[in-house]
This record gives C-alpha cells, sequence and structure tokens, in this order.
C-alpha cells in the first residue's frame, strides 16, 4: 500500500510538471507544490482513514496538511490518479467527494456538502477542469471533460463535456 502511494505521488508529480507551462521538472515540483504536498499527505492519511482504527491519525495529518498548505482534503474523499490542484490556496474538499483522474482544480475551489444524507459532497469524473472560486455545493456529479468556470456555483449535475459559468450553474 505505501508502495502504491509513493508510485501515485510520482505520478501525480509527473503530471503537474508536464502541465503547468511554469513548471521545472518532476523534482521542483515534488519539491515546491503545494498541491502536491497536499494530495501526498491526504494519500497517506486516506490509507489510514480507510483502515477505521486509524481515523484519529487521519485527521490528526489531514489537519496537519491544511495549516502547512493552505489545502484542506478531508481524509475519507476518494482521488484518483494525477490531481493536479494549481495555486492551491483555499481549495476545500468535503468528505463524501470522489474526484476522478487527471483533474484540474484551481485556487480557492471548494467542495461543500448540503446536509444530504449518505453521500453529501460532489462526483466529479476524469478530467474535470474546476476554476479558481468556483463552488460545488451537495452530491452532484460533474461529468468527464466538463469545465467549471471562475467564480461559477454549480448545485446540479453538469454534462459531461459541457462548460458552465456563472451563479447556480
Amino acid at each position: 500500500m505505501v508502495d502504491s502511494t509513493r508510485t501515485s505521488v510520482l505520478a501525480d508529480a509527473r503530471a503537474i510538471a508536464a502541465a503547468d507551462p511554469a513548471g521545472q521538472g518532476t523534482i521542483a515540483t515534488l519539491l515546491s507544490y503545494p498541491g502536491l504536498h497536499a494530495v501526498a499527505a491526504h494519500r497517506i492519511a486516506h490509507l489510514l482513514w480507510s483502515a477505521r482504527w486509524v481515523k484519529p491519525t487521519a485527521q490528526v495529518i489531514a489537519t496537519a496538511s491544511a495549516k502547512a498548505t493552505g489545502i484542506t482534503i478531508h481524509p475519507g474523499t476518494v482521488i484518483g490518479h494525477r490531481l493536479f490542484i494549481d495555486h492551491g490556496s483555499e481549495v476545500v474538499i468535503g468528505e463524501t467527494s470522489v474526484i476522478g483522474d487527471d483533474v484540474t482544480i484551481y485556487q480557492g475551489a471548494s467542495f461543500v456538502g448540503d446536509g444530504s444524507p449518505g453521500r453529501r459532497h460532489a462526483l466529479v469524473e476524469n478530467g474535470v477542469l474546476i476554476g479558481s472560486g468556483a463552488k460545488v455545493i451537495g452530491p452532484v456529479t460533474i461529468g468527464a471533460g466538463a469545465k467549471i468556470g471562475a467564480g461559477a456555483v454549480v448545485t446540479g449535475d453538469v454534462a459531461a463535456g459541457t462548460t458552465v459559468i456563472g451563479i447556480e450553474a
């Protein structure tokens, strides 16, 4: 498990280095990207959270990571491969969120619950881009390849491949 976590973090770093025009390569990404650091800490916290009997330790790791990076990811969140949190300050990802592969999230984006029973947070499919300051509220599904514009407020499902903008996107 720890080996697969290390492999996932390295794959995340390589994807970020390839995707970011300001990137300086995989090593620089590993050393200097708070979004990658937050995801790496999350991968460890999620392993512990999944083991159930070590949930308090998972929460401590998640809290320390949030304080260090400005990015809050609940340890219960399920995250796919190659997540890129760019300029990640103030990103919040709630407990029942599920984030697919090759997703990009910009600063200030939030995935918050609406008090629904069961799944309270978003299901984000592969290849989605979430713009700066976007708010995704409740158990919505964001289809593969969709783009959520900066500042958008999403309260309903978003079809695959579409772009949504504005309040009540």
